[in-house]
């Protein structure tokens, strides 16, 4: 992997709170990767470290090969769209693109100006009177169109109706296809990025339970359901990252061991299916916090 940025050993403590615990990975270069995770988890912290808002208490950050805090060239070649991101209270919207483009050597103001029309913001609106919709939308115009070698966004959607999020997903893919850069993504709306994501992180209370390409995360459990003591009986012989039961029925999220065929999996009474994305990280969430392999907890409605 080429990594355009790279954390080793990192630590980042708040007073008696660890948000990153010996950290350790790197941010592949031009790949669309999802940084997942559940609130608290030191989603946040890492990328506020890559984009120089923070320096680690211990450990590394390095960034085109260098430090990031307060590296201008660095910087210059960084966007972090940040949740809830503020703006000066007399800004409107074309005062923050014409102050996005001033800071970006790589602005696109075409695909700035499409992108305005796409979700049709009023450029002489205050900022401060938006909705909370429109105020995202000018974080998204803003990543797309800085085209920064590195852009981080931190749930960007908020706010946003389903309609304006796929038009967010699509124009996304459509410019990073023309032209590619590394691209973070911070979001709870796993299902609906899990299409777009080349590689994986995945973080729960400041350490690292995934770090891989995306292909191999779909490939990694698989899903399987029936009579429960069957369901036990399989998750015995691999390994248990959750398990549900309802009456005489179970169903279990589980790491088969190499060379395991799903049709002795189906021999003995059970369906496979595969496991989405989003079952996967909440099932290893779970898992790490004690709170998988007995617990009675229904995967959909923990993943809401």
């Amino acid at each position: 992997m080429t990594a355009v940025a790279r954390v080793r050993d990192v630590t980042m403590r708040f007073r008696d709170h660890t948000a990153l615990d010996s950290l350790s990975t790197g941010i592949e270069q031009d790949a669309i990767t999802g940084l997942l995770g559940r609130n608290g988890a030191g989603k946040t912290t890492l990328m506020q470290l890559l984009t120089g808002h923070r320096v680690p208490t211990s450990g590394s950050v390095e960034v085109f090969g260098a430090a990031p805090y307060e590296n201008d060239a660095v910087l210059s070649r960084t966007c972090f769209v940040k949740e809830g991101q503020r703006y000066p209270d007399h800004f409107r919207v074309r005062d923050a693109l014409a102050a996005a483009a001033a800071v970006f050597p790589r602005w696109d103001a075409d695909l700035a100006a499409r992108l305005v029309a796409d979700f049709d913001l009023p450029p002489d609106r205050a900022i401060r009177k938006l909705s909370r919709g429109m105020n995202s939308a000018v974080g998204i115009v803003i990543g797309l169109a800085s085209r920064a070698p590195l852009t981080l966004f931190d749930e960007p959607y908020l706010g946003l109706d389903a309609v304006a999020r796929q038009l967010f997903y699509d124009r996304l893919l459509a410019d990073y296809a023309e032209h590619p850069r590394s691209v973070i993504l911070s979001t709870h709306l796993i299902e609906e990025i899990s299409d777009l994501l080349e590689r994986v992180l995945l973080i729960d209370r400041g350490r690292l339970l995934l770090d891989t390409d995306a292909e191999s995360v779909r490939d990694s459990a698989v899903t399987v359901t029936g009579p429960a003591d069957r369901v036990r009986s399989l998750a015995a012989d691999h390994e248990l990252l959750h398990a549900e039961t309802l009456g005489p029925h179970g169903r279990a999220v589980v790491r088969l061991r190499p060379g395991t065929d799903l049709d002795d999996v189906r021999t003995a009474g059970l369906t496979p299916e595969p496991t989405s994305l989003q079952q996967l990280v909440v099932a290893l969430s779970l898992h790490t916090s004690g709170a998988g392999a007995g617990a009675p907890t229904d995967l959909e409605e923990v993943s809401r």
